[in-house]
């Protein structure tokens, strides 16, 4: 079947850039979180590594439970703006603000600091979901293609990353100007993050808003989802191809995140760097991110999705497993498996938001029905849950190994050398175990190029 044939109309170059550029600002405000969020909590507010891994477990189930919620609340919206407008409009400014809250100490009671970030982090959780997963499921709504669904992706994660290795760069500039002051640091750092997040959803409602509203005015007329949520949720598990993708994302951003969760420790604690040297390792990972982003992309529509993210995952796990290997003063090799990790680590932004789309065309093909946002929620749901559990495990292993925090203004203490081994075992075994889950489940996933173009097909017939 020719591709051509089954395609809607082709998006232009400027409605992908304000798609893409709907990343940008969260990307940023989860950027600054994941690789600093912990570290703040342990070495400049001064709480014990189990008790900030504690806080960031709870924001993150809390950050889970809402997606389902919200995910069938945006599909049953009924607006001039359409079903996922209103809640990025009304969100992106709650967002900002409590992203600088989640920075501020405003008390040296643990007790107190301890309530504090987790009702600012449940809160920031909320308004994070109410932004970003209507517009994640604005995906299948602007194009049912699927390489231009890959395409799309690519403006969406260049944006991502780009605000990532931006938010790094900001980092780095303030970690410099107010070099011995860590608490303004970190509250210049919120303050300035999170005012910019503000500004590119707005940027992605204007410049996408007349495609969307045009293809949602077709997909209404059969668009049925009253169904009770535990039904929906019956069918959308039902769908087994959307297992796997739950897998894939799952593994690639559990490697992710534990990773940059634990790399500030690792390169301050086991390479004995200064903390400045950290944003500049984390950027030579996102920038090769970054630039391989478009690469697999044309990549994927000559051999697939599936080979592409083989392609990467390999080279990622190499990287992992070096890092664990690597010797305090060996700066050259860090670097170098930094920028090789970027490789893989671009796939698992690119290729599971690449394949969920169609996942949502084969559950239309069966019930007849639209359900963007409950799939995207539960995609993302079962990931934040794996992703609490696994930094709650770490700041717990941490503080099992002996590891000891630091408050703001006190001289770093020198870790033991239990704490040392728990930082390589968190940044290099225990994501490669997962890349090799994710892959395993990558060659089993069913839906081809060819199968999704039957599936376009038989939906057109329908209608």
């Amino acid at each position: 079947m020719n591709n051509h044939s089954i395609q809607t109309k082709k998006l232009n170059f400027w409605t992908k850039l304000a798609y893409g550029a709907g990343d940008l600002g969260t990307a940023m405000c989860v950027n600054i979180q994941v690789f600093f969020l912990l570290f703040f909590f342990t070495n400049v507010a001064g709480l014990p590594a189990g008790i900030a891994g504690s806080i960031l477990m709870i924001g993150k189930i809390s950050d889970a439970i809402n997606d389902p919620i919200i995910g069938v609340m945006s599909d049953r919206t009924v607006h001039p703006w359409g079903r996922r407008y209103p809640w990025m409009v009304f969100g992106a400014i709650p967002l900002g603000i409590l992203f600088f809250l989640l920075w501020i100490i405003p008390s040296t009671n643990q007790s107190f600091l301890f309530w504090y970030y987790v009702v600012i982090a449940v809160l920031f959780s909320i308004a994070y979901t109410v932004v970003n997963l209507p517009y994640a499921a604005l995906t299948p709504e602007l194009t049912q293609d699927y390489n231009e669904r890959t395409s799309l992706n690519s403006f969406r994660f260049a944006f991502s990353i780009g605000g990532s290795i931006f938010s790094l760069v900001i980092a780095q500039l303030i970690f410099s100007i107010f070099k011995d002051n860590p608490t303004q640091q970190y509250l210049v750092l919120g303050i300035v993050c999170g005012t910019i997040a503000i500004l590119p959803i707005y940027w992605c409602f204007f410049g996408t808003r007349k495609r969307t509203l045009s293809n949602n005015t077709k997909q209404e007329e059969n668009n049925n989802t009253n169904l009770p949520i535990v039904e929906q949720i019956r069918i959308a598990f039902s769908n087994r191809p959307f297992l796997f993708v739950i897998g894939i994302y799952l593994c690639s951003w559990l490697a992710v995140q534990l990773t940059a969760s634990v790399l500030p420790y690792f390169v301050v604690n086991w390479m004995q760097l200064r903390q400045a040297t950290f944003p500049q390792v984390a950027m030579a990972v996102q920038g090769t991110s970054l630039s391989m982003l478009f690469v697999w992309s044309f990549v994927s529509k000559k051999v697939g999705k599936k080979a592409v993210y083989f392609m990467g995952v390999c080279l990622w796990i190499i990287a992992q497993g070096g890092l664990f290997f690597i010797q305090p003063g060996q700066i050259g090799l860090m670097y170098f498996l930094a920028v090789m990790a970027g490789f893989g680590i671009s796939t698992a932004y690119l290729v599971p938001w690449s394949l969920i789309p169609d996942v949502i065309d084969l559950d239309e093909l069966n019930t007849g029905q639209r359900r963007e946002g409950i799939f995207y929620s539960f995609m993302v749901f079962l990931q934040k849950i794996g992703l609490a559990i696994g930094l709650f495990l770490v700041g717990k292993a941490l503080d099992i190994a002996g590891f000891i925090e630091t408050a703001s203004g006190e001289t770093p203490p020198i870790q033991p050398d239990s704490a040392l081994l728990a930082i390589r075992v968190a940044i290099g075994p225990l994501p490669t175990i997962f890349l090799i889950i994710g892959l395993l489940l990558a060659y089993l996933y069913p839906i081809t190029r060819e199968v999704h173009n039957e599936i376009l097909l038989k939906l057109r017939e329908r209608k």
